[in-house]
């Protein structure tokens, strides 16, 4: 009955999440109180509330931070936790990131897997539930605005309104996930004003907006130098042959007699899998410390990158690649910055389950006690989500989903960071399949059709099993 209803409704599904990543709900600053995260943040939330108010749900915007619609009655609330703001898109797409386009049965755009689309099928879901069972909880599909970014809906929101006793977050994979790695934000700095002086400076730095949690694909510095002391042409072929003996790929570009441009391209992915990426900082970075000391010109961060963290993703000459069950350890440098004269490199890492977030800090601060100039700060950081495989909940979602996909999966840990770790007693579930290339912050990101409504079918039954009154 329930699979019945999301194929009858199929081509609306299709339609609302094509109309949702037609948003470009990217964060902005925003002075607005009403609107937090910019106006496309708020724009997508509008959206969402209206549809679900057209569908007959019950729906609540909470100070423009969030929001949520809800259907049902019963003392237990029953959280669905999804987002609708999204990495910034990137370039090179083959239709445009914003468009919603359909080809070969997929629906392209940044945020069709990530989070939208999954957000739709859960609405939808929760309509077919609504329409065609008896409840005996409530059901609330809680909308965030600033997943990607640190978070301050969803604190918030439960600032502000009552908390889900149980519930899961369509971000991620199925059949489901039981547990999800610590993140490390966090900082690698030194003053640079000393070095004003050289011969050779660091003028600007590009890093095109790139968020931590997004492989960089494209990161830009401008270098000016003293033409009495260095000629531009003896650079320029310092800088070709260093680039073709490490065979990256970054432009070279003379601006006049004193100023030259790099631009390091690179892949972009999810900071979560940094090996499908390439990234264009840590390739640029290494050449720019290179550079330096080809003119005698020893910078301790960039020296300090270079010795300890290079093009590595996982940790290694640091001392930290770490491996558990929830996977390896992984470090993706998201952010290099010229600020206040401050160079600054940040990082995205990853972390397994049984290792003590601190622990890592302290190896930060261990290696650069060496590099008086360099210092480490962390900027922020989640503990782990770790859930036993034989909890009610990691049981029935997963049962869920091998049931209705005549599959024998077993739960999995993931590097991902969802919502499911703001709540107790929530995991995350879906929507990408098993064995799925992850499209998550990626050029071309799409959702398939069919995997969409599949998922929506798969949430369906998930949320009438959650509503049942029982020991869980």
């Amino acid at each position: 009955m329930l699979e019945e209803y999301i194929e009858k409704n199929k081509q609306e599904i299709i339609t609302k999440t094509q109309e949702l990543i037609q948003i470009p709900s990217v964060y902005e600053k925003s002075d607005n109180p009403y609107e937090p995260f910019g106006k496309n943040a708020n724009k997508a939330l509008e959206y969402m509330l209206s549809l679900g108010r057209q569908l007959g749900f019950r729906t609540k915007n909470i100070d423009g931070y969030c929001g949520y619609i809800e259907f049902g009655e019963g003392e237990e609330l029953v959280g669905i936790i999804g987002h609708l703001d999204v990495v910034p898109a990137g370039d090179n797409w083959t239709y445009p990131p914003f468009s919603g386009t359909i080809f070969d049965n997929k629906i392209y755009g940044r945020g069709a897997i990530d989070d939208k689309g999954p957000v739709i099928a859960s609405l939808y879901a929760m309509k077919a539930v609504m329409d065609t069972c008896q409840v005996q909880k409530r059901v609330r599909l809680i909308l965030g605005l600033n997943e990607e970014n640190d978070w301050k809906c969803i604190a918030h929101y439960k600032e502000k309104e009552e908390l889900p006793t149980i519930g899961f977050s369509p971000d991620a994979d199925f059949p489901c996930i039981y547990a999800e790695k610590g993140t490390l934000t966090s900082y690698l700095l030194m003053d640079y004003s000393p070095f004003l002086s050289k011969d050779i400076i660091i003028k600007e730095i590009d890093s095109y907006g790139n968020a931590f949690n997004v492989v960089p694909k494209i990161c830009s510095v401008t270098l000016e130098i003293n033409p009495s002391k260095i000629l531009m042409c003896d650079l320029i072929d310092h800088l070709k042959n260093l680039i073709a003996n490490l065979n990256f790929e970054i432009d070279i570009y003379k601006m006049n007699e004193q100023e030259i441009k790099l631009t390091a391209h690179g892949m972009q992915a999810h900071s979560a899998h940094p090996d499908l990426g390439i990234n264009a900082i840590s390739r640029l970075i290494v050449v720019l410390d290179s550079i330096f000391k080809t003119y005698s010109i020893s910078i301790d961060l960039l020296d300090f990158f270079t010795q300890k963290i290079n093009t590595e993703y996982n940790g290694k000459s640091l001392g930290i690649d770490i491996k558990d069950e929830s996977g390896s350890l992984t470090l993706n440098v998201g952010e290099f910055a010229l600020e206040n004269n401050f160079l600054k490199i940040g990082m995205n890492i990853r972390i397994p389950v049984n290792t003590p977030i601190v622990d890592i800090g302290n190896t930060f601060l261990k290696q650069t006690s060496s590099y008086i100039n360099v210092d480490f700060q962390t900027k922020t950081y989640k503990e782990p989500l770790y859930i036993s495989k034989d909890n009610y909940l990691v049981k029935t979602l997963c049962k869920i989903y091998n049931e209705t996909t005549h599959s024998q999966e077993e739960p999995i840990a993931i590097g991902g960071v969802t919502y499911a770790r703001a709540f107790d007693n929530c995991i995350s579930f879906g929507a990408n399949l098993p064995g799925q290339k992850d499209m998550c912050h990626q050029t071309d990101e799409f959702i398939s059709i069919d995997n969409l409504l599949l998922a929506s079918k798969i949430y369906a039954k998930a949320i009438y099993e959650l509503t049942k009154l029982h020991d869980n």
